[in-house]
């Protein structure tokens, strides 16, 4: 198999095989000429082919197994078998979230490709651990989510777009609720459900204060006192979103979670969602019926930092193809920004703004070799960046760079970026491989 060159390993909990472990081991044999240091990793990927009725025999584990390492990424499930010395860290993300959740129903947020880490994985680990509804942002997202569910697993899926115009029919096909943020939609939606001579589920989304999606409170309490708008709607669900649930000393949170509480009382008995991943960490004031976890999930502070309670979940790591000695004076990279003051040792690294390294993290980025930081220096190019091993020996040709990880944490990039995780997770390049792994480091 050819090394890519960019790797994010999204790591998960081992999971056991029970019918198929024995033939897994006997096929290590077979296996190893792909996988020249020994020791495998193994995954989700298998339970589900199992479950799903994919892999029944020592035969057609095989033809599965064979499938995967020919087709890898193009593949949904991506590249589940890789070099055990490439696994990163148990990650059991969604059961730390759980911990915090306190009765209330947890419903993990996979928009935007699960934030850049793959839909697909992401959701079957999460249904694994017990997940039954989700939300995304767009329709389109939803019937993706839909098709990777299959028929055999009915999760509720929340659109947090709602009914755009022209939707109504793609989402009912695909079994989506919408969570309406407006008259138009909440009108749609009910003429569709006439149409089809049944109700539909929704959610009411309000606003409580952020001013983006959702009814203002007074469209929310004249929405209560014309209960004929929502007849042929099964409303099953309140949404608001706080604006700055990040900032956990925020008057606003409490201000938005009073309105909202008071909008609800209108429709007694719906259940209530108002946190996300920051309001999960607020306190169960917040929690109400439902969180919905997102950053969090993958990885990320809810306060913009590091939290000692949640696990690191995304690796991203990346080749050094060359080894530079650049003498005092010189200068490196675009724009001839950066000049060397002295002899340097530079590693050129497979990694550019193409595969997510942001423009912005220079100067001021670092990567890690070994656990050792090392200084980008220059400007982020397209599919290159260079940093300084001056003092690093190690540093050769094939050496793999952490770029995201346990040396170099989600949040800090971020902010050495002058950004936030959700945009360095989403921004991660279509071409880097996505690897996903059960065993811990």
């Amino acid at each position: 198999m050819p090394a890519a060159q960019g790797t994010i390993i999204i790591t998960t909990t081992t999971m056991s095989i029970t019918t198929t472990e024995a033939a897994l081991l006997r096929l290590l044999a077979w296996l190893s000429p792909a996988f020249p240091t020994g020791g495998f990793a193994y995954s989700h990927g298998i339970e589900w082919a199992v479950e799903a009725g994919d892999i029944t025999d020592e035969t057609s584990l095989r033809d599965w197994l064979t499938d995967v390492l020919a087709h890898g990424a193009g593949r949904s499930d991506a590249i589940l078998l890789h070099h055990a010395h490439r696994a990163a860290l148990d990650a059991d993300a969604l059961a730390e979230i759980a911990d915090l959740a306190e009765g209330a129903q947890i419903a993990p947020v996979v928009k935007a490709d699960a934030y850049g880490l793959g839909l697909a994985p992401v959701v079957r680990r999460l249904w694994l651990e017990g997940a039954r509804a989700f939300f995304v942002s767009r329709v389109s997202e939803g019937v993706t989510l839909r098709a990777t569910l299959g028929a055999r697993r009915p999760a509720t899926v929340w659109v947090f777009e709602g009914c755009p115009p022209g939707a109504a029919a793609t989402l009912s096909k695909a079994a989506l609720t919408p969570v309406l943020n407006s008259f138009t939609q909440i009108d749609d939606w009910g003429l569709h459900a006439l149409s089809l001579g049944r109700r539909l589920a929704a959610a009411l989304h309000f606003d409580t204060g952020m001013n983006r999606l959702g009814l203002r409170p007074e469209e929310a309490r004249a929405l209560a006192v014309a209960p004929d708008r929502l007849r042929p709607l099964e409303l099953e669900l309140l949404v608001s979103h706080l604006a700055c649930g990040s900032q956990a000393g925020h008057t606003m949170n409490a201000a938005q979670l009073d309105r909202f509480t008071q909008l609800c009382e209108l429709f007694p008995g719906v259940p209530r969602s108002l946190a996300a991943s920051g309001g999960v960490f607020l306190g169960a004031d917040y929690h109400l019926d439902q969180i919905r976890p997102g950053i969090s999930l993958y990885g990320g502070g809810p306060f913009g930092s590091p939290d000692p309670r949640l696990t690191r979940v995304a690796t991203l790591t990346a080749p050094i193809l060359q080894i530079r000695q650049v003498p005092a004076g010189e200068t490196i990279g675009y724009g001839a920004d950066f000049t060397a003051t002295q002899a340097m040792r530079i590693a050129i690294v497979a990694a550019g703004y193409a595969d997510g390294v942001l423009r912005s993290s220079s100067p001021g980025a670092y990567g890690s070799l070994d656990g050792q930081a090392c200084a980008l220096v220059g400007r982020i190019s397209m599919d290159l960046i260079a940093l300084d091993v001056t003092d690093r020996p190690n540093a050769q040709p094939g050496a793999e760079i952490e770029l995201i990880g346990r040396h170099v944490p989600l949040d800090e990039v971020a902010r050495r970026a002058a950004t936030i995780s959700y945009e360095i997770l989403t921004r991660i390049g279509a071409r880097v491989a996505r690897l996903y792994s059960g065993d811990g480091a």
